[in-house]
């Protein structure tokens, strides 16, 4: 129990009350002092100064350990009132003195007879201390609510802010959802809209081709009709009729003598053929004029019309494609194949085209009924190129599967299969006004067959990689060869020797042609440059064309020797002149 001021005056003044009524009842006497007892206060108070020097040193040190003291906690204890205080004050605060000390008389008598003992009293109930503890409590427990208060208050501000969030993410979600609704049946109805008119696109799209087909064929059938002439003298009456007569005359001994094999033709004069010999292409002064994005993938092959200026061009799309030349404009569109595109031949007419593909066939296609009339599929595996013969009436095909095929165009037959070679067939050529046709393999040879029996007459041994390509000079008394490692060889066919080695790598050369002349000679590198060459004694270097931005696949100089036409993995072709 603590006690203030105002109770410590108040038991002072009751205890001197106390005192006046004790005095009242008892007699005091004064008591006489024995001399032993003043020697013990004369020696306790000689004592006094070395007690006041021990408080001295006690208060330095005290105030030594000061700083040491501060730093520590100290905690006051207090401890209850005992039970008779409690009573005593109790009673005196009430005015019961009379009490008071009868319950002094008794209390005291108690504890003289050992009645009553200190640890069988407990201390009597604190309510004013208990009353501040519970205080505290609340003070805390009301501070800990106040936080609490505060907080839900915060969590309820933003329960409200994330509620007028959702609302607002709602309605903008609704609002999307509706505008996708509306843009949903928009969609629908132009869909409806414009399939209205699909049928009408095909229908242009169908005349326009027809168009462009029968302009194209109208403007071959012209160009040919005007050789004829030319060539005929019909400007004359007096030819005409001469021309008439030999044609009427001709007649009967064509069928007499009935229809002649093609693989057996008849040389022309000698003197013709060198007469007719063009002169060699300035290969020196060719540069880039024209390039054009022919496909969306690469350009495996291409080829020139044998009359007219135009191409067509191959590629892995699976699709082969017709250009005029010099403008590029896509005169037609074979699609058939069910992969890549990889050889195309030219018939001698000009009319129709021969296709192979990595799908196992060979296809031919007419100019006339723009259309395929024709699919060989005795091939096992893919085919890498094909070849008409001068006749026009048998096709050469290599493939994959080791073998090349002779195929007659009357029967829709194959008349024979090229077996010798122990990998790959890349390439196959017909020999000019011949039965040969020459094969290059990956088994790094070149060999000459007779299409007659179909018997291999001549291999050339020399490459030392896949040969990729090989070609006939237009005279025929020579072949070209190139393989992987860009090695360049010209064989002679009449000596059966090399003639000539050329290494243009250390990249591949995929391909390799002549001019019409047959003495300039051109390589289509996987470096992307087009390297060209003069035969003679030696081979010499002539130009080297850049442009390409991959390897050069397929090049092709046209028939009378004024541009070269390349094509390359870039998807372009370009026309060099």
């Amino acid at each position: 129990m603590e006690y203030t001021d105002s109770t410590v005056d108040d038991l002072f003044s009751d205890a001197a009350t106390l005192d006046l009524e004790i005095g009242s009842d008892y007699n005091m006497e004064e008591v006489e002092m024995d001399s032993e007892t003043e020697a013990e206060d004369d020696t306790a108070s000689e004592d006094l100064n070395a007690t006041m020097k021990s408080i001295q040193k006690l208060t330095f040190l005290m105030g030594k350990n000061k700083g040491i003291a501060a730093g520590l906690s100290t905690k006051v204890k207090t401890y209850g009132e005992v039970m008779d205080d409690f009573v005593r004050n109790f009673l005196i605060q009430n005015g019961c003195v009379r009490t008071v000390e009868c319950f002094e008389t008794e209390w005291y008598d108690l504890k003289e007879q050992g009645r009553l003992l200190d640890c069988h009293l407990s201390e009597p109930p604190d309510e004013y201390t208990r009353s501040l503890e519970v205080q505290g409590i609340l003070s805390k427990v009301q501070q800990q609510l106040k936080q609490a208060n505060l907080l839900a208050q915060c969590r309820q501000e933003m329960t409200d802010k994330f509620r007028k969030e959702r609302n607002v993410h709602r309605m903008h979600h609704c609002r999307i959802a509706q505008e996708k609704n509306k843009l949903i049946n928009d969609i629908k109805l132009l869909r409806k809209h414009y399939a209205r008119y699909e049928p009408v696109i095909r229908a242009l799209k169908k005349k326009f081709e027809y168009v462009t087909r029968a302009k194209a064929m109208l403007m071959m059938e012209r160009d040919k009709l005007k050789d004829l002439i030319d060539k005929a003298g019909l400007n004359k009456g007096d030819d005409t009729e001469s021309v008439v007569q030999q044609e009427e005359k001709s007649e009967p001994v064509a069928m007499y003598m009935g229809k002649p094999d093609p693989l057996v033709m008849i040389r022309p004069d000698r003197r013709t053929i060198i007469d007719a010999t063009p002169k060699p292409s300035n290969v020196h002064k060719f540069t880039l004029r024209r390039t054009f994005k022919g496909h969306s993938m690469s350009v495996s092959n291409v080829v020139v019309h044998p009359k007219k200026p135009v191409v067509v061009t191959a590629s892995d799309d699976a699709t082969w494609r017709m250009w005029g030349l010099p403008a590029g404009d896509l005169i037609m569109t074979g699609d058939g194949h069910k992969d890549w595109v990889s050889g195309l031949s030219f018939h001698p007419s000009g009319m129709q085209l021969a296709s192979s593909s990595g799908d196992c066939t060979v296809k031919i296609w007419s100019f006339e009924k723009a259309r395929c009339t024709h699919t060989f599929s005795d091939h096992t595996q893919a085919v890498w190129a094909v070849s008409y013969h001068e006749s026009g009436e048998v096709l050469g095909s290599s493939s994959l599967d080791n073998t090349a095929r002779i195929w007659d165009l009357s029967s829709m037959k194959c008349r024979g299969t090229l077996r010798g070679h122990v990998d790959s067939v890349n390439s196959v050529m017909w020999q000019s006004y011949s039965s040969i046709l020459c094969t290059s393999s990956s088994d790094k040879t070149v060999s000459l067959w007779d299409a007659r029996n179909a018997l291999c007459v001549q291999t050339f041994y020399g490459h030392e990689a896949s040969c990729n390509h090989a070609t006939f000079s237009p005279r025929g008394n020579l072949v070209a060869s190139v393989d992987a490692d860009g090695v360049l060889k010209i064989w002679d066919v009449r000596q059966v020797m090399e003639r000539h080695m050329l290494n243009v790598g250390p990249h591949s050369a995929n391909k390799v042609c002549f001019d019409a002349s047959g003495t300039m000679i051109a390589i289509a590198s996987n470096d992307g440059h087009i390297k060209c060459f003069q035969l003679g004694m030696e081979l010499v270097p002539v130009n080297d064309l850049t442009g390409h931005e991959g390897a050069v696949q397929a090049l092709m100089f046209d028939p009378v020797g004024k541009f070269l036409i390349s094509g390359g993995s870039d998807g372009t072709f370009r026309c060099w002149a």
